[in-house]
C-alpha cells in the first residue's frame, strides 16, 4: 500500500498527523541532512502504525519534503 507523507524537518516537536487513510504529515526535530529526516520519518511512521520499520520503504521523494512510502497491508 502506498502512503503519501509531507515531512517537516527541524520542527520543535516530533509528531505524526493522519490527514486521511493515505496521507500523513510528520513533524520531526531531525535536520534534512544525511538522511536523518528520512530515518526519523520512518521511525515515526513505524511507531504510529505499529509495524516494524524494516517493512517501510521510500518509493519516491528521498530528497524532497513530499514522500511516497510503501507499507504492507
Amino acid at each position: 500500500m502506498k502512503i503519501f507523507v509531507k515531512v517537516k524537518p527541524n520542527s520543535k516537536t516530533d509528531s505524526v498527523k493522519r490527514i486521511d487513510p493515505a496521507h500523513f504529515e510528520i513533524h520531526t526535530k531531525s535536520p534534512p541532512r544525511e538522511g536523518k529526516a528520512n530515518s526519523a520519518a520512518i521511525n515515526a511512521l513505524a511507531r504510529h502504525l505499529n509495524i516494524p520499520k524494516s517493512q517501510i520503504k521510500i518509493l519516491a521523494g528521498a530528497k524532497s519534503k513530499q514522500k511516497v512510502f510503501e507499507i504492507p497491508y
